[in-house]
């Protein structure tokens, strides 16, 4: 979807707080890091991430007091497209499981005014 729509639309992840923390009560058992506590320490968690990963879109990170996390309650993913006006005009479910990249690509084709 990035490769197909990023001249028309800013993608970004945006790294909320660790979701698979070695030191979190999480069921997962997989994390690889423990969960940062400094700014610095969030920075390069989500940096390390996005270059393991291969991720091909810029990162930003949200700050230690997590409002953007709770502004758009992203915990542990979401998908969001917001338009030229600010406005929120896709909003994903809570993931991994609850959300669609079909549906976001949908909004996606509305937002730009192209077809199904």
């Amino acid at each position: 979807m990035y490769a197909t729509y990023q001249k028309d639309v800013a993608f970004y992840i945006v790294y909320i707080r660790e979701a698979h923390a070695i030191d979190s009560r999480s069921p997962m058992n997989w994390g690889l890091v423990e969960d940062p506590v400094t700014l610095a320490e969030r920075q390069k968690v989500a940096s390390t991430c996005v270059a393991e990963l291969n991720l091909p879109m810029p990162a930003v990170v949200d700050k230690l007091d997590d409002k953007v996390n709770q502004a758009y309650q992203g915990w542990p993913d979401r998908l969001y497209l917001v338009g030229k006006d600010g406005k929120l005009t896709y909003a994903g479910g809570r993931g991994p499981f609850f959300f669609s990249c079909d549906e976001l690509e949908i909004s996606i084709k509305k937002t730009l005014g192209q077809s199904k």
